[in-house]
């Protein structure tokens, strides 16, 4: 089965919750120094960086399922 199959559409799988008491609404920093003296700009914006960072869980889904199926117990994985 494919992964279209299994879900009609990704917005059925988006579940919203309230807010939690005393957390902001807003999370920011400010990187002017890091740019004035280091020349250092970032190479994503928040758009762009979300987008890929969903498109690689997409790509990526038996690494993340192995996680959630409880099988991953903290080994390190990719050693021999």
């Amino acid at each position: 089965m494919s992964h279209q199959e299994s879900h009609k559409s990704y917005e059925e799988l988006i579940t919203f919750v309230a807010d939690r008491p005393g957390h902001d609404l807003r999370y920011a920093i400010d990187s002017s120094k890091i740019r004035d003296e280091l020349g250092w700009a970032p190479k994503e914006d928040f758009e762009s960086g979300f987008r890929k960072t969903v498109q690689w869980y997409l790509e990526h889904r038996e690494w993340w399922e192995h996680i959630l199926s409880g099988d991953y117990q903290l080994e390190r994985l990719g050693q021999s």
